[in-house]
């Protein structure tokens, strides 16, 4: 059952939280996506069979949450999660789930709480997509007009990216530490890419896995995969693979 999570000052925030054991499984919906979507929900049936711990929300502006989509940026949805987190899987090990641009939220609370990741799943993971995700014409015209609306395949009503999420992300970029450093994440990490995605490069997940300090981690690539990852074949492989990081 949907419930809301009401903080002072904040929108609240729409959430299924389900107990069970450790670790607790969080999962990071994807731009102008929600917490019902076919990945979440197949994952938490899992979960629920298995009596696994698992936490799904809606960020601010999202879903059922309270607020305006266009009122918030890549830095509030970060501090959702954290809230959600600190709510209902304040202690104990977490697993940290995230679809496209949920796996970079993911990899941002990862890095606010390191001790805490037992493991990160990434699918179709989309970090500084603020970076590689815009022409330049588009980023003037976000300059000029604070807000810029794109089509998408993936829904009726367009994406709409406002400057201040523009900003935000490039704020929290992360990839360019490949270059000149690393991600400090040492947890496990599982990134799951389709190759026929139009909208994240394969090339962002290599360079992601280049980028993470971890030793363990395993770019997994879907032949004829899109985007989504959300055929039955492909949720196979999602629970598959979060089943295997469970265990110690």
């Amino acid at each position: 059952m949907t419930a809301l999570l009401t903080r002072p000052d904040k929108p609240a925030l729409a959430y299924r939280y389900r107990p069970g054991r450790a670790p607790t499984i969080v999962f990071f919906p994807g731009y102008m996506s929600d917490m019902e979507g076919e990945k979440a929900t197949a994952l938490d049936a899992w979960a629920g069979r298995e009596g696994r711990a698992m936490l799904r929300f809606d960020y601010a502006g999202c879903g059922a949450s309270e607020g305006r989509f266009a009122d918030f940026t890549l830095a509030d949805w970060r501090d959702d999660a954290l809230d959600m987190i600190a709510a209902f899987a304040a202690q104990g090990p977490l697993v940290l789930v995230g679809s496209s641009m949920g796996g970079w939220l993911a990899l941002l609370v990862a890095l606010a709480l390191p001790e805490r990741c037992h493991a990160l799943v990434g699918i179709a993971a989309a970090p500084d997509f603020t970076e590689w995700g815009f022409t330049e014409d588009q980023i003037e015209l976000l300059r000029e007009e604070a807000r810029i609306e794109r089509p998408t395949p993936y829904d009726d009503e367009p994406y709409v990216t406002t400057l201040a999420f523009w900003e935000s992300g490039q704020a929290n970029l992360l990839l360019a530490k490949g270059e000149k450093g690393e991600i400090a994440l040492d947890m496990p990490v599982r990134l799951l890419q389709g190759q026929l995605d139009e909208t994240v490069p394969v090339s962002i997940a290599l360079r992601l896995g280049r980028a993470l300090r971890s030793a363990d981690v395993q770019t997994i690539l879907v032949k004829d995969g899109d985007h989504r990852l959300s055929r039955p074949g492909d949720i196979a492989l999602l629970i598959a693979t979060v089943a295997q990081l469970m265990e110690p």
